[in-house]
């Protein structure tokens, strides 16, 4: 028989590693009876969520994200925090993702005790993922994990989406020097809060100055977001750990400023605002495509689009038509 709610609850907040299995499941169910006790397990659990470091990390392809995220992350457990690695990957339903195969390079983390990696959830709409991810927070959260890294695994959007759930963004880069600079879109850099050269170490070393340098300059030109902080830009190796702490101790510099400033709950305020919506476009998407009446016309209004006999503006009209029973357009 399943857990109700209430019981769910409870295990999670003793720290059942089961039971948040369970929660986190129901969360990221998609079937309609599951919602509302979903709804009821956030509800209980949301009185003890809120008092975690929120850190997204992100980063280009071989910039070593996951060797970061388990020296980081060990280090931080070592002290005695308890560490929640989460992602946002919006690729894995088509290719399964790699958070699977990080989890496997992050060797320490994934056998600690007091560490819990969750992966992405395996399909949805960027959107969907994202939800899910914010509410897999809040359980982690409950279960008494203060220190949640949330980890883009996919490419594009998922940058923006990260930034706005979590409370400091850090983009991870490899030592590139100049060339460096044209390969990241300048709309992440304004979204982060530090910039960490990684693999600063050995022959890189050099060139990982080189990159500092030159980021440090870039960032000068742009209006930082928050008069407050400047994003500083450092150099460190989650190879050997040097810098590693430096990291930390400058996201615990961000977190004590903000929270004294009343940013950090200026900021939470926003992202729920931001979650609500998401949520309602989320839900409101899945709920038109799975329209029985949508679902009637879908294929012949996609050859259509297809074959350049509509505009799609106008097969999205008929399909919003159809959705809310106005077949025809009245």
């Amino acid at each position: 028989m399943r857990p109700s709610p209430r019981e769910l609850a409870e295990g999670v907040r003793a720290g059942d590693r089961s039971a948040m299995g369970r929660a986190i499941t129901l969360v990221e169910s998609s079937r309609a009876s599951d919602r509302e006790p979903a709804r009821e397990l956030l509800g209980l659990l949301l009185p003890h969520t809120g008092g975690a470091h929120r850190v997204g990390t992100t980063g280009t392809p071989g910039v070593g994200k996951s060797t970061f995220i388990d020296e980081l992350g060990t280090r931080l457990t070592s002290e005695g925090h308890r560490v929640a690695v989460l992602a946002v990957d919006p690729t894995s339903r088509v290719s399964g993702g790699s958070i699977l195969g990080d989890k496997t390079r992050m060797a320490r983390l994934a056998t600690d005790p007091n560490a819990f990696i969750r992966p992405s959830p395996s399909a949805g709409t960027l959107g969907g993922v994202a939800r899910r991810t914010r509410e897999t927070m809040l359980i982690v959260e409950a279960a008494g994990y203060d220190v949640v890294l949330v980890e883009t695994v996919g490419v594009g959007q998922s940058e923006t989406t990260v930034a706005e759930m979590v409370d400091f963004f850090l983009l991870l880069l490899a030592p590139g020097g100049g060339d460096e600079l044209q390969g990241i879109k300048k709309g992440v850099i304004e979204l982060a809060d530090m910039i960490a050269v990684n693999k600063a170490d050995g022959p890189n070393l050099d060139r990982a100055r080189a990159t500092v340098a030159d980021y440090g300059s870039a960032l000068r030109l742009l209006t930082p977001a928050e008069s407050w902080w400047t994003p500083p830009v450092v150099a460190c190796s989650a190879l050997t750990g040097e810098g590693v702490d430096e990291v930390w101790e400058l996201i615990e510099r961000h977190h004590r400023l903000a929270r004294a400033n009343g940013e950090l709950d200026a900021r939470r305020r926003r992202q729920r605002v931001q979650w609500m919506w998401s949520t309602i476009d989320d839900t409101l998407m899945t709920e038109v495509r799975h329209h029985p009446a949508v679902a009637a016309r879908l294929t012949e209004l996609t050859r259509e689009v297809e074959n350049d006999l509509m505009t799609p503006g106008a097969a999205a009209d008929l399909i919003l038509a159809e959705f809310l029973g106005r077949a025809g357009g009245g």
